[in-house]
């Protein structure tokens, strides 16, 4: 089956966003659109309440794919756009949709309050059990809110890509999550700027660090480590300016403070089995709550696919 980037569409402002967003990710990548509207069963009382007009609900459900993928096509000329809907489950079917897609697409709602955003329960169970990127877009999203102002200081779609951010875990680092990165910037040809958030010295270091100031001896570390970390990657994509930012401070503040004004926001989750499900992880929890841009989750960590170095 050839790759697709998928979108799953329930005819919300927001998933109105994500397919517009998915269908410029596709011709960034030169692949198929695929738009997954899940026709999940009705209640009862929807399914024997009469709807006003001579539109049956068939005829509604199968209205929403239908022109979404007609306006599309005509937005995004070259397009290739394939509409399914199957039934079933909704987070089971977006898994499943997932699992053959080059990445996933789906819609997130903002609270529009300074307290941060809503990822509905559905977006995050997919985060939280797909094994393929997942990239979560608000409903306001513009294509001219991923790119640098024009020469007149206007909002243009035609300008260069603002950077992607990419949050890192240097004592872990995956290349899964690497590659997606650097791919996402060299496609935009754009800077990627790798953040990573080291904790503040404990107690104990404080006493035998010397005369040397803490603060600046973990600073030169942590930096080093993240150089090592990022140098096979930066010979691997030679054209990707990398901006390396090691700060002081929770990785999860960190990352959200470094994706502001970011065309995309980056972070991994790890696969794990555990006996109380799945997890997304603090960081990817807070970037989908708090990050304003699109932010794509990287499930990483199967033995048998991982990599630390290209």
């Amino acid at each position: 089956m050839s790759p697709t980037v998928t979108v799953g569409l329930d005819g919300s402002p927001e998933s109105r966003a994500a397919a517009e967003w998915a269908a410029r990710e596709a011709l960034l990548r030169g692949l198929p659109l695929k738009l997954v509207h899940v026709r999940a069963p009705a209640p009862v009382h929807l399914t024997q309440a009469p709807l006003l007009g001579p539109e049956t609900r068939p005829d509604w459900l199968e209205r929403i794919p239908r022109e979404s993928a007609q306006g599309l096509r005509l937005r995004h000329p070259g397009l290739e756009v394939i509409d399914e809907q199957p039934t079933g489950s909704v987070v089971d079917v977006l898994c499943a949709a997932a699992g053959s897609a080059e990445l996933l697409v789906l819609g997130s709602r903002g609270l529009g309050t300074v307290g941060g955003f809503m990822t509905s329960s559905v977006s995050l169970a997919v985060v939280a059990r797909a094994e393929r990127p997942v990239v979560l877009v608000r409903a306001w999203e513009q294509a001219a809110d991923e790119h640098e102002m024009d020469p007149a200081g206007v909002p243009s779609a035609a300008a260069p890509f603002r950077p992607v951010v990419l949050g890192l875990d240097t004592d872990d680092p995956d290349g899964t999550l690497l590659e997606f990165a650097f791919d996402a910037a060299a496609r935009r040809e754009a800077p990627l700027r790798v953040v990573h958030g080291w904790p503040e010295p404990t107690a104990t270091f404080l006493r035998f660090a010397g005369d040397e100031e803490p603060r600046d001896f973990l600073a030169r570390r942590h930096a080093a480590a993240l150089a090592e970390v990022l140098r096979s990657w930066r010979q691997k994509f030679p054209g990707v300016e990398v901006i390396e930012a090691s700060r002081c401070g929770s990785a999860a503040q960190v990352l959200v403070d470094a994706s502001r004004g970011a065309s995309l926001a980056v972070v991994g989750r790890r696969i794990r089995t555990s006996p109380f499900g799945a997890r997304i992880g603090h960081v990817a929890h807070a970037a989908l709550h708090h990050v304003t841009a699109p932010v794509a989750v990287v499930a990483h960590g199967d033995p048998a696919v991982r990599g630390r170095t290209p």
